[in-house]
């Protein structure tokens, strides 16, 4: 068994790991392994949203526009309805360099650029961490998000299993509290809504799919985990704010003609992994959602089909991008500056 931090990352600890000299891990889990020569990557997330639930005229065109650009490692899109009742798509590009990332952009730089419509907002929320700030998990060896672009996973590694894991497993928090700082702030510039937020912002992706599973198994997914699940990302989406989720997205995945696939994510961004961790060990809404999946695990076993994966990151100020055209007052991070 090894560790999820690869030993190029690895120095002497001066803050404690959450994980016991004598703890085993109950069920096998794997990172993503990047090619050394990596130093930082770029999530992005290109979104558009409207009042009707087919896409108007203006969100359709944008979409077919930035479909028809090449760019970034890996790419994928996904819907949801938002806390206002807005119907959002997301395309999300990752890329493994910066540079050619803010290159592309240039070439780009069509989907927050005014005016802005009456009929559709869009917004650009972005992520560029180094490799010391993000972690990545997966229950099995299908790679999804940021971990596409990598070079393989892991062996079974050790920090998972136990509340903490995902905060020993981000190389930084050797030496770092990452505790969040400063405050959010905004800079308009015509229809341009531009948030800045505090520092040590943190983005958990967390993902499932079921395309797998039939039978007991898919039934009890479906009708007794995912209605659990469900409810917890709604709490977040809808009331989350006091707890210090700035944002949060239950989202599908769609296939190529835009159907939806048997994959979902919950996609949120926190003030800090602190607040992400405190809600996880000890509100109600995470520890019913813990509960009903360990019953799950425990019933189907080994057997399990249902793939489980997640992407935490702790990004400084400046690797951060945050922008609005047109969207309601409760978009992303525009939800912080009621």
């Amino acid at each position: 068994m090894e560790s999820a931090i690869p030993p190029y990352l690895t120095v002497e600890r001066t803050r404690s790991s959450r994980k016991s000299d004598t703890f085993q891990p109950p069920y096998p889990s794997f990172s993503a392994r990047f090619d050394p020569s990596m130093q930082q990557v770029v999530m992005a997330y290109f979104g558009v949203q409207h009042a009707s639930q087919d896409p108007p005229p203006v969100a359709e065109a944008a979409l077919t526009r930035l479909a028809g650009t090449a760019g970034g490692a890996h790419r994928e899109r996904a819907r949801y309805v938002d806390e206002a009742g807005y119907h959002t798509t997301l395309e999300i590009r990752y890329w493994t360099n910066p540079a050619e990332f803010a290159s592309w952009l240039a070439d780009n730089d069509f989907w927050t650029t005014g005016p802005a419509s009456p009929e559709a907002g869009f917004f650009l929320e972005a992520a560029q961490p180094t490799v010391h700030r993000f972690e990545t998990l997966f229950s099995n060896d299908r790679v999804e998000g940021i971990a596409v672009a990598a070079d393989k996973l892991s062996g079974e590694i050790q920090e998972h299993g136990y509340w903490g894991g995902a905060r020993d497993r981000i190389p930084l928090s050797q030496t770092d509290t990452l505790a969040p700082f400063g405050a959010v702030s905004v800079h308009t510039s015509g229809d341009l809504v531009t948030v800045v937020p505090n520092g040590n912002l943190c983005l958990i992706r967390s993902g499932q799919e079921w395309s797998e599973t039939d039978g007991d198994e898919r039934r009890m997914y479906l009708e007794e985990v995912e209605p659990v699940l469900r409810a917890g990302m709604d709490f977040l989406r809808d009331d989350g704010l006091p707890i210090g989720c700035y944002a949060n997205r239950y989202v599908r995945v769609l296939a190529e003609d835009g159907s939806q696939t048997d994959k979902s994510f919950g996609l949120s961004w926190w003030r800090g992994l602190e607040d992400l961790e405190t809600w996880s060990e000890s509100h109600p809404t995470h520890v019913a959602i813990f509960r009903v999946a360990m019953k799950y695990l425990s019933t189907m076993g080994p057997a399990a089909r249902l793939r489980l994966y997640h992407e935490v990151t702790v990004a400084e100020q400046s690797q951060t991008r945050f922008e609005y055209l047109g969207c309601h007052a409760r978009t992303g991070l525009l939800r912080t500056l009621r």
